[in-house]
């Protein structure tokens, strides 16, 4: 199932819940206060999980681990902290607007998204599965590298398409700053990896 379908299928789970929350045809008052408390913190991130990457739509910002913590108070004020690739990233501003058309969607009717930059990201926090999907998607994943870098300057960049280690960097610079281009010399298929940061 792609972001889309999922995001659909989560919000037909949520207007499920405004259908539970009808007494006699008619919505209670307090049906945004109802339907809240069944916004767990499960529901609140299976909700952002839904969120693709501005640039990478084939995985989500919670799978990058851009979204770092999901908090909520008593009256429901939720708090989403993110923390972007890099300070400069130009996808900020829609990643924020996306997080907040979202979980509006979803009844929370208070909604404050955090940055923070310190720890900066890095490339560790992208989820196993998201990794799958990179190379699925012909984007190279960044090696885990535990904060030595030194290890991986010199290392093997294998092939999403053939896994063959026979490949040659281009250019340190690609479509966007955290990629790169290389050439592999088996598949004779250029692509690009995601910079280990």
């Amino acid at each position: 199932m792609n972001e889309r379908n999922e995001g659909n299928a989560f919000m037909a789970k949520i207007r499920g819940h405004y259908t539970r929350a009808e007494k006699g045809g008619q919505p209670f008052k307090a049906g945004i206060i109802l339907f809240m408390q069944t916004l767990t913190q499960e529901a609140l991130w299976q909700a952002l999980a839904t969120i693709p990457d501005p640039e990478i739509p084939v995985v989500s910002l919670v799978e990058m681990g851009i979204v770092r913590e999901v908090t909520q108070t008593p009256t429901g004020e939720v708090t989403v902290t993110i923390t972007p690739t890099f300070s400069g990233c130009p996808a900020l501003e829609v990643m924020k607007t996306d997080i907040l058309t979202r979980l509006k969607q979803c009844g929370v009717p208070d909604v404050t998204v955090r940055t923070v930059l310190s720890p900066p990201w890095t490339t560790d926090w992208i989820t196993e599965a998201a990794r799958e999907k990179l190379k699925s998607f012909g984007l190279a994943p960044p090696p885990h590298h535990g904060g030595d870098f030194a290890i991986l300057l010199f290392d093997p960049v294998p092939c999403p398409y053939c896994d063959s280690q026979n490949t040659t960097l281009k250019n340190n610079w690609g479509p966007t700053p955290c990629r790169m281009i290389f050439y592999c010399n088996q598949c004779q298929q250029p692509f690009e990896q995601f910079k280990p940061l």
